[in-house]
């Protein structure tokens, strides 16, 4: 006799399973874009702008999933003219929201290692103790209205053109790869 799981467990399954895809493509999306920042726009040269070893920074997958929580709802199933009147308000949102997490994440990040990330932003005008900026803010702003309004809706899209099983095996591996590569950099960061 096959055990199939009840139907509430598997739509809550596949619930997290959405979530920690979308948490992990944001994260590898936030990477690339900071080395974007850094090599195109900057001319810094690359470095590895995640805390872990692969190409993610999981503060973007966790701005990502706050984002969706939050805003992502308030645009499902309206009308473009109700959508547009929404701008302003997910514009200012995603950017203070945004901004709280980065903001947390450089007091975990220093507490884990004694530094944070991001500490250029003490050259910024307007900055909180170079952890964050109005002009970084502003991008996280304008970032949020485009992921809200193009860049998940597209995720949506593919997420649910896959089948189940695939999406399973995907969180999975996933879900180990970046779960190593977590229990490697905690090693290192107590270590240190």
């Amino acid at each position: 006799m096959s055990h199939t799981p009840s139907p509430r467990r598997a739509s809550v399954c596949q619930f997290f399973q959405r979530y920690f895809l979308c948490f992990v493509f944001y994260s590898i999306f936030g990477w690339c874009y900071e080395v974007f920042l850094e090599v195109v726009v900057y001319r810094w040269g690359f470095s590895n702008r995640g805390v872990l070893f692969g190409p993610y920074c999981p503060v973007y997958g966790v701005g990502a999933l706050l984002f969706l929580l939050l805003f992502y709802r308030l645009l499902r199933g309206k009308p473009w003219k109700q959508r547009l009147v929404l701008v302003p308000v997910l514009f200012v949102g995603c950017a203070v929201s945004a901004t709280l997490v980065e903001l947390g994440a450089s007091y975990l990040c220093e507490w884990l290692t004694g530094t944070w990330p991001w500490q250029t932003y003490v050259n910024y005008q307007w900055n909180f103790q170079g952890r964050i900026a109005l002009s970084p803010s502003l991008r996280f702003g304008l970032g949020g209205v485009i992921f809200l309004y193009v860049i998940q809706p597209l995720l949506d899209r593919v997420l649910g053109a896959m089948r189940p099983k695939v999406r399973a095996r995907l969180a999975l591996a996933l879900a180990l790869v970046m779960g190593c590569d977590l229990i490697v950099f905690l090693l290192r960061s107590l270590t240190i």
